[in-house]
């Protein structure tokens, strides 16, 4: 009874209504907002990219928050993961090719709201007992709109996926990517609880600085590979474009691939993939060091930019060029990522993989606890914060030991279900996050000073 209520709800959140809602939340946006992420892309990529490497060596955080690129980098470490690698090439598996076009679409529009989440985020922000920020829906959830009871159930939804979605299943990636070298389950179990305890001790900082490290690093030496593996396969570049621009539109395609199954699992891993529309992000972005909401704001921007229109894009781009993948192929999943790294790099190919794969899950599994831990101190105290770190490590080595069937199920619901408080609020507060956007730089002040 319990597993088909829940079967209910996750086709109700992850569900085409629910799909049209987060597509029809960035628009809206969008629409108010005169397509910023589009028309303004010369001012937030300047305030961001450009701005990040005329200070680099001036990207210093002051007590209580992170540096703005410490914010993206560990953002992008939640959000980058096997689904940007795995979940690709499933989106194409069940959607054709021409789901690629669709996921661009959803993220696009996602741009906007992500931005908008972290506006929201830094204007609401509070300093905690500690002095370090706080912020994220829970809190313009309940200054913003008053609704203490409906903060309080985001903060639920966002503890329960942080145990499940952001870190068994994580976890569950790392132990069979090191199974493909040899190394056992328990093993496996051992040491990522060790790595787990070790990085999520020194709080955001040391994920911050965990982040800023291994994320860009890992993801240049990926889109590397992808761009060999295309390189190695232009001349079906352009037939391939072709094919993701033909499926995306066509209504009944003869390989049994049309516009509703491109638009439904298009859509569907663009959302999953970036997390605009959970406000998730939100509450790393609420501890950097800014003083304007609207400066964070942009980098929600980039972080959808790079996680979903770049490297979601790369990704489809290589498997679909490689020639390993047809209407007709029966592999899906690791199994094809492999095999299309292996088509040009060998059985070296499916090793790099599988060691891509492990570390971009450690660093969901890392940046994922600071959202929980957030959650758990936002319902029971800033005290709450060293129980939850230590069922943190205990579910990392549970998710390397055990069968995730179940877990998998449930802790999607509870990640979909994020959205349904933050959507809500997001819409209410639309007029206020979009008119700090416009505001001109430097007029608005962080309105998070107070204490809880």
């Amino acid at each position: 009874m319990f597993y088909q209520i829940n079967s209910a709800i996750s086709a109700f959140v992850w569900g085409p209504p629910m799909l049209a809602v987060f597509l029809g939340t960035g628009l809206f946006l969008s629409v108010k907002s005169g397509f910023y992420q589009i028309f303004g892309v010369k001012d937030w990529f300047g305030g961001t990219v450009v701005s990040a490497f005329k200070n680099r060596n001036k990207q210093k955080s002051s007590d209580g928050s992170i540096s703005q690129l410490g914010a993206l980098t560990s953002a992008l470490a939640a959000c980058l993961g096997t689904g940007n690698i795995v979940g690709v090439a499933t989106a194409i598996c069940s959607g054709g090719a021409g789901a690629v076009f669709w996921m661009c679409i959803s993220a696009v529009l996602g741009m906007i709201t992500c931005c908008c989440e972290n506006i929201l985020g830094v204007k609401y922000r509070v300093r905690d007992s500690f002095g370090k920020w706080a912020g994220g829906p829970m809190y313009y959830i309940e200054r913003g709109l008053g609704m203490k009871g409906l903060a309080g159930a985001y903060a639920v939804f966002l503890t329960g996926a942080s145990l499940g979605m952001g870190n068994m299943t994580q976890a569950n990636s790392v132990a069979q990517g090191l199974s493909g070298f040899g190394v056992k389950n328990l093993w496996a179990g051992i040491i990522l609880a060790g790595l787990v305890a070790v990085s999520i001790s020194g709080g955001l900082k040391r994920i911050s600085a965990i982040s800023e490290k291994l994320i860009p690093v890992l993801s240049v030496a990926f889109v590397a590979a992808c761009f060999i593996i295309i390189g190695k396969n232009i001349e079906n570049l352009i037939p391939c474009i072709k094919s993701v621009l033909k499926e995306a539109f066509t209504i009944r395609a003869v390989s049994g691939f049309g516009m509703a199954k491109a638009a439904r699992y298009g859509i569907s891993r663009g959302v999953f993939s970036n997390e605009a529309g959970l406000g998730s992000s939100a509450i790393i972005h609420a501890a950097a060091d800014c003083k304007n909401p609207a400066e964070q704001g942009k980098w929600g921007i980039l972080e959808v930019f790079i996680d979903t229109v770049f490297m979601c894009t790369v990704t489809a781009a290589a498997i679909l060029t490689s020639g390993v993948w047809s209407p007709d192929t029966s592999i899906n999943g690791v199994e094809l990522c492999s095999a299309v790294f292996e088509s040009v790099f060998g059985k070296a190919g499916g090793y790099f993989l599988n060691g891509c794969i492990c570390l971009f899950a450690f660093a969901t599994l890392v940046a994922w606890s600071y959202y929980g831990k957030s959650g758990a101190e936002y319902l029971f105290g800033e005290k709450s914060g060293k129980i939850y770190n230590l069922l943190y490590i205990a579910a990392a080595f549970a998710g390397s030991m055990i069968r995730l069937e179940s877990v998998w199920s449930i802790s999607d619901t509870l990640n979909g279900l994020m959205a349904v408080p933050n959507i809500f609020a997001l819409l209410l507060l639309s007029k206020e996050a979009v008119g700090l956007l416009k505001k001109k730089p430097g007029c608005l002040q962080s309105g998070g000073v107070s204490q809880r």
